[in-house]
């Protein structure tokens, strides 16, 4: 197992200053690059971890807090296990600051990122890969494609509302990625009907991308977070096999 080190880290934007975890091997050789999209409840220990398992296995990992518009992490106090009578209020609290993140927003914050990575000695030269969770899933996707240059994998896990019928819908700007995708979809997720997985399908087809959507049976919405009701270990560590084979297979 590899040694690593995590640290907090700041991210100039164009507007402000997003904090962040860094994530990377001791050594301090570069790396590739790994972008890693948050979910709604944002920083905290369960998403550090992830990180830090994926610096385990060779790369510097970024975690950028994405509503940094609204303070330092964490916007909204979190319990330490998040269960089912806790969301509502939680996500009471969060609607707003989710939906005040428009997609100009966060491709303009993407951009940040990814010169972030760019710049770091820690990260070796070339594409980085993404990865993101529920809302992650879908800024994973439209990273990928208006940063085609910078991406050389994405993928997403139970992400939600990625193929919609709305004029800015993510999987509009399938024909303008290069990079390798991978999705691996809840199977009880009330954000992301079959209509949606199809729609998303058939538009990476049509567009010639390379990649795989996989629907996990059983699974339900935010099953890579251990700290929530809705853990799923063994749709989890499904996750951890495919997003580790993409990677290899990437860098």
């Amino acid at each position: 197992m590899t040694a690593i080190q995590g640290s907090a880290v700041d991210i100039a934007t164009e507007d402000g200053t997003a904090d962040a975890y860094l994530a990377h091997p001791v050594d301090g050789n570069p790396r590739p690059g790994v972008l890693l999209y948050m979910d709604a409840f944002g920083p905290r220990p369960r998403l550090r971890s992830m990180a830090d398992r994926l610096a385990e296995a060779g790369y510097t990992v970024l975690v950028p807090h994405l509503f940094y518009r609204h303070g330092r992490a964490p916007v909204v106090e979190l319990p330490e296990f998040i269960d089912p009578e806790a969301r509502p209020d939680i996500f009471e609290r969060l609607g707003p600051i989710m939906r005040a993140l428009t997609p100009e927003l966060a491709m303009r914050d993407a951009g940040a990122y990814l010169g972030w990575l760019a710049d770091s000695p820690l990260v070796a030269d070339g594409p980085v890969a993404l990865t993101g969770y529920c809302m992650g899933a879908r800024l994973a996707l439209l990273t990928a494609g208006t940063h085609p240059d910078r991406v050389a994998a994405a993928a997403g896990f139970h992400g939600g509302r990625l193929a919609t019928e709305d004029p800015d819908s993510a999987h509009l700007i399938a024909d303008r990625i290069t990079a390798e995708v991978y999705f691996g979809h809840a199977d009880r997720d009330p954000s992301l009907p079959r209509d949606q997985i199809d729609r998303l399908d058939k538009a990476l087809t049509a567009a010639g991308v390379r990649h795989r959507c996989e629907v996990y049976p059983g699974a339900p919405h935010g099953f890579t977070q251990a700290d929530t009701s809705a853990y799923d270990r063994e749709a989890d560590e499904r996750h951890w096999a495919a997003l580790l084979d993409l990677l290899r297979r990437t860098f």
